[in-house]
């Protein structure tokens, strides 16, 4: 499958000429990296000589490192030694912006922190990705699984008593868009026109904080009401009709009625003149009360439709409903494929795929991929040679097995 190769494009994207050095693996930092990148930046992906481990993983694993490292490129470095630290220092001396996402104190060892390299390069962004913001916890080593049950977000997706973390790297993925969030901040900060302070300044985003942003609706409603959240799975809803039916051949599809609107609709489609006209069912509020004897009734009634066929009916109704969809199937979703949601891409092994773009559109047009994960070290030598390393320097470098 190609890739894009409209320069035009490229060029006209919101962060084209900014220049991201990242020193990242996993989820969090490399998310922020493809946000920035997918956006026009320059993202220059350091990773040691034999690869980012991500590249690696197996099982659910296997996809963070295709996802999160398209539009990217790689120069690989032994960080651990002092000319790649040289080099380090090299690249990110010509960076609008560094990231990164290592465990507190492993960027100040390197002297890659951001006090050591504020001092050179006052303009300078940094993006630091960790498991919680300064405080108490901030020596703990945080995942997302670790957050989400500290942070309630387990407790909620579950059934009582049985806490199941969601099921993607939500806190990962949404850490790493904050901290896109940040430097488009900063960047605005340091270089507005008028009130531009011509500074850069540190910015931080962690995984624990963005679980608690995550959950804080349940927080608010037990602020709201006294009363604490129940779990999704058991809780109160806010509707009557907001759930899945098991309908004909063991199908399954999720349907919902949110309004009284919606209420004479749906009882119109389905011949639920009764129901329509019982004055116990009169609003929404009235319906969640009665959930408990009316939603076998609607059960029953439903139960004789395949899930196309309710489909259909709610679609024409204006009706929200959702077939229960596995995430391989979305590579054939007819309104993906249509709309250009899922672009070209080839992985590392050769393959080609399709992956999702971001959920925007710029004038009309997704952003899109101008290229594909790269190969460890695909631009080692153009990279350092930018930065001033001569042929013979780069070859001593990967012959000492220092850069690849």
């Amino acid at each position: 499958m190609p890739e894009s190769t409209d320069s035009s494009r490229q060029t006209h994207l919101p962060y084209a000429g900014i220049r991201v050095v990242e020193f990242s693996h996993m989820v969090m930092g490399p998310t922020c990296g493809m946000v920035l990148a997918d956006l026009g930046a320059e993202v220059i992906k350091v990773e040691p000589p034999w690869g980012d481990s991500t590249r690696g993983l197996l099982g659910s694993g296997s996809g963070f490192f295709p996802m999160f490292n398209r539009n990217k490129k790689s120069v690989t470095l032994d960080l651990q030694s002092p000319q790649g630290r040289e080099a380090a220092l090299r690249l990110v001396a010509t960076a609008d912006i560094v990231s990164e996402n290592f465990k507190p104190g492993t960027m100040q060892k390197l002297g890659l922190d951001y006090s050591s390299l504020k001092a050179l390069h006052p303009r300078l962004i940094y993006i630091s990705h960790k498991g919680f913001l300064p405080g108490p916890y901030d020596h703990r080593t945080a995942l997302d699984e670790v957050v989400q049950m500290m942070g309630g977000l387990a407790y909620m997706t579950g059934r009582p008593g049985d806490p199941l973390r969601a099921g993607a790297s939500v806190n990962d993925i949404m850490g790493g868009m904050f901290g896109a969030i940040g430097a488009m901040a900063a960047l605005a900060q340091r270089d507005h026109p008028t009130r531009g302070t011509g500074k850069g300044q540190e910015v931080q985003s962690a995984l624990f904080e963005n679980n608690v942003f995550l959950v804080a609706q349940h927080m608010m409603q037990f602020a709201v009401t006294g009363k604490p959240a129940a779990p999704m799975p058991s809780r109160i809803s806010a509707w009557a009709v907001y759930d899945v039916f098991k309908v004909k051949d063991g199908e399954q599809i999720f349907l919902a009625v949110v309004s009284d609107t919606q209420w004479a609709a749906f009882c119109k489609a389905f011949g639920l003149a009764e129901l329509l006209a019982d004055p116990r069912l009169a609003t929404n509020n009235d319906r969640v009360g009665a959930r408990d004897w009316l939603m076998p009734i609607l059960r029953l009634k439903l139960q004789p439709f395949t899930a196309a066929a309710l489909g259909a009916v709610f679609e024409k109704n204006g009706l929200p409903f959702a077939p229960i969809t596995r995430p391989e199937d979305l590579f054939n979703d007819p309104h993906l494929l249509a709309t250009a949601g899922l672009a070209p891409l080839v992985l590392n092994d050769g393959q080609s795929t399709l992956v999702p773009l971001m959920p925007i559109t710029l004038d009309g047009e997704r952003p899109g991929v101008r290229s594909s994960p790269p190969q460890v070290g695909e631009h080692t030598e153009a990279l350092l040679t930018q930065v001033g390393y001569t042929p013979a320097e780069i070859a001593a470098m990967k012959a000492a097995g220092l850069a690849a």
